[in-house]
């Protein structure tokens, strides 16, 4: 049986109508989010969300709202010639791109904005005031344009994905949400569209981001040093190296709180600039 060809749409009907066409036959719906400039990491949640559903949509929205001042919208890469060529060898049956009217009808500056609560406030959310406002805005819109049975985001963004399924849970939407394995260079560097940012220098020195948050981990598996002073460790020995580290911090994995003397599911989680580009990282592990 030869695979279809992937449509490419770019206005709500011509989706909503196919997917309605789907669901009348019994099929189930995946959605994989992203904002382009596709690479391994994205290729492995869209892998991963075509082995889960009978139909696979593709966004690729490069989403206003969770930009703040400053920061790389503008320079953000569009490259949708290249990403419908990789999908289009991944079995994807839509790959939607819509524009901010088919997403924000009213307009950014009207849109009611989606609370990413608590989670917002903390970590990436301290320097990035909004962020997590605009993806939980951004997300709840396309899943009601889209309607999916689930959705894979990838694990990278770890505080994301807890966000998201905050906001599911929240709202009661019949989601299922998938996290996806960081995908990793073969220098551990962790997959992202900001790494092109990063100079030959840079980009030597960037896998020293994840094989800190090795060293912190071994270190608490090891005991002997509190987790105050294997962080502390942690940041100087980022600095050394020419990092400007954001954070470095340990948290509860279920709901990025601060673990106390008996938690055991944990979380290492970093945001550190390299030059002027910012790297997110992080490690989940057990004691």
């Amino acid at each position: 049986m030869m695979a279809s060809v992937m449509q490419i749409l770019d206005s709500v009907d011509p989706l909503q109508t196919e997917i309605a066409r789907w669901k009348r036959q019994g099929h189930t719906v995946g959605l994989v989010p992203t904002m382009g400039d596709l690479h391994e990491g994205h290729l492995s949640l869209v892998r991963q969300a075509r082995e889960k559903a009978d139909r696979l949509v593709v966004s690729l929205f490069v989403n206003p709202l969770q930009f703040g001042p400053g920061e790389d919208f503008d320079r953000y890469p569009r490259r949708l010639d290249a990403d419908s060529s990789l999908l289009g060898k991944e079995r994807v049956d839509i790959l939607f791109v819509p524009g901010n009217d088919a997403i924000y009808p009213q307009g950014t500056q009207a849109v009611r904005q989606v609370s990413a609560g608590d989670l917002a406030s903390i970590l990436c959310g301290v320097g990035r005031p909004g962020h997590f406002d605009g993806v939980a805005t951004v997300v709840k819109r396309l899943f009601e344009i889209v309607q999916p049975d689930l959705a894979v985001f990838g694990q990278k963004d770890y505080q994301q994905l807890l966000v998201i399924r905050r906001l599911v849970a929240g709202a009661g939407l019949e989601v299922d949400i998938l996290g996806g394995p960081t995908f990793r260079e073969a220098d551990g560097l962790a997959m992202s569209t900001r790494n092109r940012y990063l100079n030959a220098k840079e980009r030597a020195v960037a896998p020293q981001l994840y094989a800190e948050l090795q060293a912190a981990k071994a270190l608490m598996q090891a005991g002997g040093l509190t987790h105050e002073q294997i962080v502390e460790r942690s940041i100087d020995n980022l600095t050394a190296v020419g990092f400007r580290p954001v954070y470095f911090e340990l948290r509860r994995a279920t709901n990025l709180s601060v673990p106390g003397e008996t938690d055991r599911d944990l979380v290492l989680l970093t945001a550190a600039y390299l030059g002027e580009t910012r790297l997110i990282d992080n490690l989940l592990f057990s004691l």
